[in-house]
C-alpha cells in the first residue's frame, strides 16, 4: 500500500502514470480506428462489428472501466505534474525560447484537456447516443438494420451529415493526433527508451504514426460529407 501512496505522491510515480496510461489509451486509439475504418466497407460490417462489441458486455464494460480509469489517472497526472512544474519555477526563464520545443510539447496540457472535452461528447454523441446533442434531432438509439441490429452506419452518415459535427470531429481529431506526436517520444522516454540515436527516428515515426491516425479517422466524416459514403 506505502508503494502504491508513493508512487502518487512522487513526481516520478506520475510521470509513469501518465506514461503507461497513455500508452494504453494511444493502443486503443489505433484499434478503435481500425474498427471504425470497417466504415468503408459498407453497413453490413461496421453494423456486424458493432453488434459483436455490444453483444458482448462482459468485454466491453471491463475495457471501458479500464479505458475511463486511464483518461482520469492521464489528465489528473498531467495537471499535477504541470502544477508541480510551476511551483518548482515560479519565476519565467530570462532567456526562454519557445521555439526550442516543439508547438505539441508547449500545448499537451490544453490540448490533452481539450481532448479530454472531445472524448466526452463523442461518447454522449456515439456511444450513449444522446438524442439532444447529435445536431440533427432524430434518435439515433432507435436506428435499426434489417437483422434487427443497432445501425451504426445509418447513425454514423446521418451524424457526419451535419457540418458543424464533421468539423468539431476533425479538429478534435487532429488536437488528439497533435497530443499523440509529443506523447508518443515522452512515453519512450519515461520509460527509459532515451538514447539520442533512437530517439530521433522514434520521435520521428511517432509523428508518423499520428499523421496517419490522423487521415484514418478524418477520411470518415470527409467521406460522408463529399457524398463518397451514402445511405
Amino acid at each position: 500500500m506505502k508503494v502504491i501512496t508513493n508512487i502518487f505522491r512522487s513526481s516520478l510515480g506520475k510521470k509513469y502514470i501518465m506514461a503507461v496510461s497513455g500508452l494504453v489509451m494511444f493502443l486503443f486509439v489505433i484499434g478503435h480506428l481500425a474498427g471504425n475504418l470497417q466504415f468503408f466497407l459498407g453497413a453490413e460490417s461496421i453494423n456486424r462489428y458493432g453488434h459483436f462489441l455490444q453483444s458482448n458486455l462482459e468485454l466491453i464494460w471491463p475495457a471501458r472501466i479500464v479505458l475511463l480509469l486511464m483518461l482520469v489517472l492521464h489528465v489528473w497526472s498531467a495537471i499535477k505534474l504541470s502544477a508541480e512544474n510551476k511551483a518548482a519555477r515560479p519565476v519565467a526563464y530570462a532567456n526562454w525560447n519557445p521555439t526550442v520545443a516543439s508547438y505539441a510539447s508547449r500545448t499537451m496540457l490544453m490540448s490533452g484537456l481539450i481532448v479530454f472535452a472531445f472524448i466526452i461528447y463523442h461518447l454522449l454523441h456515439y456511444t450513449l447516443v444522446i438524442k439532444g446533442i447529435n445536431g440533427s434531432g432524430q434518435d439515433f438509439a432507435g436506428f435499426m438494420d434489417p437483422e434487427k441490429r443497432h445501425d451504426i452506419f445509418k447513425m454514423m452518415v446521418t451524424g457526419f451529415s451535419i457540418p458543424w459535427v464533421s468539423i468539431f470531429y476533425i479538429i478534435g481529431i487532429g488536437l488528439l493526433c497533435l497530443h499523440l506526436s509529443h506523447g508518443f517520444s515522452s512515453v519512450l522516454q519515461t520509460l527509459g527508451i532515451n538514447s539520442h540515436k533512437m530517439m530521433k527516428p522514434l520521435s520521428l515515426g511517432g509523428r508518423i504514426l499520428a499523421l496517419i491516425i490522423f487521415l484514418g479517422y478524418a477520411s470518415i466524416p470527409l467521406g460522408v460529407w463529399f457524398g463518397a459514403i451514402k445511405l
